[in-house]
């Protein structure tokens, strides 16, 4: 599906200077601006709303991945849809109508998301894969950044990437949690499109060079 997408996550970014982490993010050339939506119930921290994303908006150009880390994500979407998200990334663990959901996001115009967490298998988003244009593999327990990777969650990408071809669907496969030069190699070997990186991207003194890395690009 060509090149990987890298899409740094603003989680690790210092927050009371978002507008320079994009910066820092499109000089990188970076592709994708992540944003973390944690409730505080969902997950065990708590972020930011709608209208931080729709004062970022106008200092950044790229992709916004709104990723709603939240209990009831039907009350939030129509929302971030219009604070300017691009791709609003929901549960399949938060949302008892997935189905609908999906389609709503795609309703008001943007590219819907699903994501689960470690413990939940992939058979669980068979039904609605159709309705998804990217599936959010959480390589982590979602709520904290600078976690390691839990190796096995990659099986999940590769069960993804054949369900894909098999029926001929066209969704980004996207990892989440403990990406970094290490474990970014073996993410795209799996079949990832998308890698976001957090803690690694934020603390890389030479971003532009980081990105090539994850990339796998000279």
């Amino acid at each position: 599906m060509g090149k990987t997408i890298i899409a740094p996550s603003i989680l690790a970014a210092d927050f009371s200077d978002l507008a320079g982490a994009l910066r820092a993010i499109g000089d990188s050339g970076a592709d994708w601006v992540h944003l973390d939506v944690m409730d505080g119930r969902f997950v065990p921290s708590l972020t930011f709303g709608p209208k931080t994303l729709a004062d970022l908006r106008g200092h950044s150009s790229l992709p916004f991945d709104a990723h709603l880390m939240v209990a009831d994500p039907g009350n939030c979407i129509r929302d971030f849809a219009g604070a300017g998200a691009d791709y609003i990334t929901i549960h399949a663990e938060a949302a008892i109508h997935l189905h609908r959901l999906l389609g709503e996001i795609r309703e008001l115009g943007k590219k819907a998301g699903i994501s689960i967490v470690p413990s939940t298998p992939v058979s669980v988003l068979e039904p609605v894969l159709g309705l998804a244009d990217l599936v959010l593999v959480m390589t982590v327990n979602p709520g904290y950044g600078g976690q390691a990777l839990i190796p096995g969650c990659l099986d999940k990408v590769q069960a993804l990437a054949e369900f894909r071809r098999e029926r001929g669907l066209d969704y980004l496969i996207s990892v989440d949690g403990g990406i970094n030069p290490d474990t970014a190699a073996s993410a795209r070997n799996a079949g990832v499109d998308v890698l976001v990186t957090g803690s690694c991207f934020f603390a890389a003194p030479a971003k532009a060079a980081l990105v090539r890395e994850l990339r796998g690009t000279p």
